[in-house]
């Protein structure tokens, strides 16, 4: 028996959370909504809003325990996607990067890298600013994720 896609959201601070209900609607797949608060404006049908505790990682622990096999998460958090990648789900970033089985263990080396050299000083500042590129390019990554997951 074939399972129906879900599109989960790491909804707290995610740019794109609009976009993605609305590519979501456009492809029939239901949506989940993780965060630590309810957004009014993405309230629907086949939109499903879980509200967890206010506490660190409470949103990826959820995520996490209840993702599958083909499903596809949208987090820029590199350790949720390589959890989802682990449960046979796909990532994607905001900024439109694709995580799957051949590309996890990379993201999160590279990851851990970063956090070591910022950590020592080595590095300064933070990520450059969301685009309207880093949008663009979301959107067709999405795009193609959701074709594909009709297949």
């Amino acid at each position: 028996m074939h399972k129906d896609v879900v599109l989960y959201i790491d909804s707290d601070a995610c740019p794109v959370k609009e976009d993605a209900v609305r590519a979501a609607r456009r492809h029939g797949i239901a949506v989940v909504l993780v965060g630590n608060q309810w957004i009014r404006s993405l309230e629907g049908t086949h939109i499903r809003q879980v509200v967890v505790p206010v506490e660190p990682d409470a949103a990826d622990h959820w995520i996490a325990a209840e993702i599958g096999n083909g499903d596809i998460c949208i987090t820029n958090d590199i350790p949720l996607a390589a959890r989802c990648v682990e449960a046979g789900a796909t990532a994607l970033s905001p900024s439109g990067r694709i995580l799957d089985a051949a590309s996890a263990g990379m993201a999160l080396a590279v990851r851990d890298l970063m956090t070591n050299l910022r950590d020592s000083g080595e590095i300064t500042g933070g990520p450059r600013p969301y685009s309207s590129r880093d949008r663009q390019a979301f959107l067709n990554a999405l795009e193609r994720l959701l074709v594909r997951s009709k297949t």
